[in-house]
């Protein structure tokens, strides 16, 4: 039985001209020998496959004669019954017209006249060095150090794995809780987790690693930290990015705004009336006082500027502070007291 140029390029019979190309892209960079010096025989000869199953399938004359009578048709083993004037695109090699001759193109030209160099992993280095290692497996990755567990991504069928092109297993996504407080001075965060590596010889080992986030003044809820590749490896997947998302935890006293800072300040309707003084501790504990003079009615808001968060681009200025109010009406009145608002009210 002859070789199966469909299968080693991992497409299917009815594969066009670009699945074929992204096939032969793909297969060829893994396997150039220049990519793999520790088993350059190998990929020699899975190199000189993959180039000679794109050029019979690339080439529609070609292609007709191997879907109709294979590989020992194509390179003249089995004269095809009834052929004539098809076989002139071919070398006959000698043995008549009616016998077909395909003598594969040198594999490194081929390579060499798609991607316009015979060698491109030059300027990587060469070999392994040359790009980051496709190992990737599914556990679970260890505590951090605040006690928070988050897991790994999966790896998916051996066997499919060592057949294709190196993939991006998907990144892997946990919130990183902060405090207000911790986004308006900036903090250190040191996470601990557990993952697997690949050994020289293939063998996975589990390792543990801190991970040092420096959270800076001003960072915002969804602000993403990306650890490259800091998955598990497994053959022929590219580790997981490792990806803390920003999140805050509720504040008893500040809610955010973008970068402005908003509290809620309750009023009694005397002092909404007459003059009221706020009294806060900022996020990084000075003590602020803030008179206001001005009739405090429904939807008022006080705006103190430069005393919100900082601005992540530009730490030394920062949003404002905004203050509302949420004003005390009394529920019941005397009626002399009545009487003595209509008095200082009345028109």
């Amino acid at each position: 039985m002859g070789v199966d140029y469909y299968k080693i390029l991992q497409v299917d019979k009815n594969a066009n001209d670009d699945e074929l190309k992204k096939a032969y892209r793909k297969l060829a960079m893994k396997w150039h020998p220049d990519k793999n010096p520790n088993n350059k025989k190998e990929a020699e000869a899975k190199f000189k496959q993959i180039a000679e199953a794109y050029e019979v399938l690339s080439d529609p004359q070609k292609r007709a004669i191997y879907d109709q009578y294979g590989e020992e048709g194509l390179k003249g083993q089995v004269p095809p019954p009834g052929s004539d004037g098809g076989a002139t695109y071919f070398s006959t090699g000698g043995d008549g017209p009616n016998v077909f001759r395909f003598n594969p193109r040198n594999a490194e030209d081929i390579f060499a006249e798609f991607f316009g160099t015979s060698s491109p992993f030059a300027s990587m280095g060469g070999g392994p060095g040359g790009m980051r290692g496709t190992r990737f497996s599914s556990s679970i990755f260890g505590d951090d150090l605040f006690g928070s567990a988050f897991g790994g991504g999966g790896g998916g069928d051996s066997y499919m794995n060592s057949h294709r092109a190196p993939q991006k297993a998907p990144p892997i996504e946990r919130r990183l809780p902060c405090s207000l407080e911790e986004l308006y001075k900036g903090t250190t965060k040191k996470m601990k987790i557990s993952r697997e590596i690949a050994d020289a010889s293939g063998k996975t080992i589990p390792v543990e690693e801190i991970l040092t986030i420096d959270v800076k003044p001003g960072w915002k809820k969804g602000t993403k930290i990306t650890f490259p590749e800091k998955g598990n490896e497994q053959p022929n997947v590219i580790p997981s990015d490792l990806v803390f998302i920003i999140d805050e935890k509720p504040h008893p006293v500040f809610t955010r705004d973008g970068n402005d800072l908003v509290v809620t300040e309750k009023v009694p309707l005397v002092e909404a009336l007459t003059g009221h003084t706020v009294h806060l501790t900022t996020l990084d504990g000075r003590n602020l006082t803030i008179p206001i003079n001005n009739i405090i009615y429904p939807g008022y808001e006080e705006v103190v500027p430069r005393e919100g968060m900082p601005i992540p681009k530009d730490p030394s200025k920062r949003g404002n502070l905004r203050i509302k109010f949420d004003v005390k009406f009394p529920t019941r009145l005397t009626s002399e007291q009545k009487a003595g608002i209509k008095r200082l009210l009345g028109q």
